[in-house]
C-alpha cells in the first residue's frame, strides 16, 4: 500500500472536499481522486461518498480513519529514525511557544539537539497561544507548543495533548491566604490580581471564573508574574510548572475548583515537516513525557 494514498484519503475526510484536499496536498484534483480510487480498489471497499456538497466517509471509510492515521504516523517515525541514525540533521526549524513551554520544553530540546547536531538552526518565537497557532496555520512556524485554548482548533490545525498542570495562586508568605492548604476562585474576588496579559489562556480562565477581577498587572511571562507577587503587587494566577523563575518568600496555593491547564503541540493537519522538524517534534513529546513523570 502506498502511504501517500492514505494521506490523500485523510485529507479528503478532514476537508470534506476533493478540491480542498488536492490544494492541501499540492496535487491536482483528478490526480488525488485517482489515487483515492486506487486505494479503494486496493482495499476492496468504498471509502468516500461523493455529492455536490463534497465528500464524507462511508461506514467502512470511517472505520479505517484511525488505522490509516497510524500508518501515516508509522511512516513518519521510520523516516525520523533513519535520519537520526544517519546523523544528518541540518537546516532551520521554526518553533513557537508560550513562555513556560519555551523554558521547560523547547529550550532543553534545542540544547540537546545542538550538542549532537551542530548543523541545526532554530527560530523560536514567543507569544500568546492564539498568536502562535495563527502563525502555525499561516505556515510561518513548523509547529507550536502552547497552552491549549478552551475552544476547538481552527480548521486545518491539529492539537496533540502533551501534559497538564494545576492552576493556582502565588502569594507572599505573609499574605492572609498563605496559611491555607488550598483556595477557591471566590477567594480572589477582593484581591488585586497579577496574571498573564489579555489574550492568553490564563487571562481567559481567570475572567471565566471571577467576575470583573481587579487585574493590576498584565504580565508578558510567568517569571514577571512571580516577581510582581514577590514585590507585593498582588496575587499571581498561574498554572504550576517548575521553572527557573522561582522567587523566594512566595508560596503557591492550588485552586480546588479550577480545571487544570493543558499543554499541547499544535501543527497544520496537512504539514509535511522536514526530517529535522520531525525529530524536534518527537523530542518535544519525549521531553513533555519526562516532565509528566518527574
Amino acid at each position: 500500500m502506498r502511504v501517500e494514498r492514505a494521506r490523500y484519503f485523510l485529507a479528503a475526510v478532514e476537508t470534506g472536499s476533493l478540491r480542498a484536499a488536492a490544494a492541501r496536498c499540492g496535487v491536482s484534483q483528478p490526480a488525488l481522486g485517482q489515487q483515492i480510487a486506487l486505494l479503494e480498489e486496493e482495499l476492496d471497499v468504498v471509502l468516500l461518498t461523493r455529492s455536490r456538497h463534497g465528500v464524507r466517509p462511508t461506514p467502512a471509510g470511517q472505520a479505517l480513519i484511525e488505522p490509516l492515521r497510524r500508518l501515516v504516523a508509522a511512516e513518519e517515525a521510520v523516516r525520523e529514525s533513519a535520519m537520526e541514525s544517519s546523523g544528518t540533521y541540518r537546516g532551520r526549524v521554526q518553533i513557537g511557544g508560550v513562555t513556560v513551554t519555551v523554558e521547560t520544553i523547547i529550550a532543553p530540546v534545542v540544547g540537546r539537539l545542538r550538542q549532537y547536531h551542530p548543523g541545526l538552526r532554530f527560530a523560536v518565537r514567543e507569544g500568546a497561544s492564539a498568536a502562535v497557532e495563527a502563525d502555525v496555520l499561516d505556515g510561518a512556524l513548523d509547529f507550536g507548543v502552547v497552552t491549549m485554548p478552551a475552544g476547538p482548533p481552527a480548521p486545518g490545525l491539529r492539537r496533540i495533548p502533551l501534559i497538564s498542570a494545576p492552576v493556582g495562586a502565588y502569594v507572599p508568605t505573609d499574605h492572609p491566604l498563605a496559611g491555607r492548604d488550598r483556595i477557591q476562585w471566590r477567594d480572589l474576588a477582593t484581591w488585586p490580581i497579577v496574571t498573564m496579559r489579555a489574550g492568553t489562556v490564563m487571562w481567559e480562565t481567570l475572567h471565566r471564573h471571577v467576575p470583573a477581577p481587579d487585574v493590576v498587572v498584565q504580565a508578558m511571562s510567568a517569571r514577571t508574574v512571580k516577581v510582581m507577587v514577590g514585590q507585593g503587587a498582588g496575587v499571581g494566577i498561574l498554572a504550576r510548572f517548575d521553572t527557573s523563575a522561582d522567587i523566594a518568600d512566595v508560596v503557591w496555593l492550588p485552586l480546588s475548583d479550577a480545571e487544570p491547564v493543558h499543554l499541547c503541540l499544535t501543527q497544520r493537519q496537512d504539514s509535511r515537516p522536514s526530517p529535522s522538524a520531525l525529530i524536534v517534534r518527537r523530542l518535544i513529546r519525549a521531553r513533555a513525557g519526562e516532565l509528566a513523570v518527574s
